[in-house]
């Protein structure tokens, strides 16, 4: 994060997790990584966000081999849970898609499913501690890793584009060329049917251009800008929770933060989460009863922060379950505005 041994300052760890690994042309005409925030901005529009590609390509892959097992496996017999929870998802999209969609179209629904379930996958990477692979990734040498790809306005914006280039084509594929432009021009005030005099025509189709093109435009942005504002925020909370760690002042010595720093490292939170992970397992395997646990899980977390790390896990698991449903109600939002807007663009009006 900061070069020498010197512990990063909060603005510098915000910043550090809000960077992406940006690939692009470097000023002097070669190709690279940026290794800063400074160097990616001076790549300019041609650069690329390697991490936003390769995890929102990674889990596209999961969802597609999850759902491909499932398919393959599917029988008349009882279902294990796992295939009832993906047959319920299949269901519920079906659903959706039936309730909302008021034209013909076999694309519709396998679409609305992988908006769904792909950016669902995506906004789930924001529940993963905010140390975890970033910390994993420096150390193999990849100074930025943003493992969420939907707080990259590139990924969500390039999602809505398609959505609008959907859009477009099905007004053309229902409404036909002229049915689509005439649509632009005489709504939602037609200068026929007012019985408007012809010599003002042009400036009543001029008025309603501005205003339909104003209202198409607005159906992607809104899309991609939703979706990115929710989840940067969440993630931001995210980032923020995780200083509060950093503030832990333990009942050893004279504190973690005069041990570490002012920033605790990912691999000293990695092995407490581990202990209290391993004294869980133990009470499952009834090798330490309920008492005793509780009175170890309160040590653990007294000792590896004081009541400052004790505070923040209870703040970041708060904030986890409450995340969980932003992250499903954002992946609904989408689907559910996607589909309605391409039944909006097989009517006629």
């Amino acid at each position: 994060m900061s070069s020498g041994s010197e512990a990063p300052t909060s603005g510098e760890y915000i910043q550090h997790h809000l960077q992406n690994l940006t690939f692009g042309q470097h000023p002097d005409g070669t190709w690279g990584i940026a290794h800063g925030a400074q160097e990616a901005a001076a790549m300019g529009f041609w650069s690329f966000h390697v991490d936003t590609l390769a995890w929102s390509l990674f889990l596209g892959l999961a969802f597609f081999m999850m759902f491909r097992s499932v398919a393959k496996k599917a029988n008349s017999g009882v279902p294990s849970r796992f295939q009832a929870a993906i047959e319920f998802i299949v269901e519920f999209v079906d659903t959706s898609v039936k309730e909302s969609f008021h034209g013909t179209s076999r694309l519709i629904a396998p679409l609305a499913l992988t908006l769904f379930v792909w950016i669902f996958f995506m906004n789930l990477m924001d529940l993963l501690p905010v140390d975890w692979l970033p910390w994993v990734a420096t150390s193999a040498g990849i100074s930025y890793q943003k493992i969420v790809p939907t707080t990259d306005v590139n990924a969500t914006l390039g999602m809505a584009i398609a959505v609008f280039v959907l859009i477009i084509i099905y007004s053309i594929r229902y409404k036909g060329v002229s049915g689509f432009l005439g649509e632009l021009v005489f709504n939602p005030l037609n200068p026929k049917e007012l019985g408007m005099p012809k010599v003002v025509w042009p400036l009543v189709m001029a008025f309603n251009f501005i205003l339909e093109i104003v209202s198409l435009l607005a159906k992607p942005v809104s899309l991609g800008l939703r979706l990115f504002g929710n989840m940067y925020a969440g993630e931001l909370i995210f980032i923020l929770i995780a200083l509060i760690f950093a503030a832990g002042s333990g009942f050893v010595g004279a504190g973690l933060s005069s041990i570490f720093g002012e920033h605790i490292p990912a691999w000293f939170w990695i092995a407490a989460t581990v202990a209290v992970f391993a004294t869980l397992w133990l009470n499952l395997k009834g090798k330490l009863d309920n008492k005793k646990t509780l009175w170890l899980l309160l040590a653990e977390l007294l000792l590896v922060g004081g009541l400052a790390f004790l505070g923040g896990q209870l703040m970041h698991f708060g904030w986890a379950v409450f995340h969980i449903i932003i992250i499903t109600l954002q992946a609904f939002i989408f689907m559910m505005l996607t589909i309605v807007y391409l039944s909006m663009a097989t009517e006629h009006h």
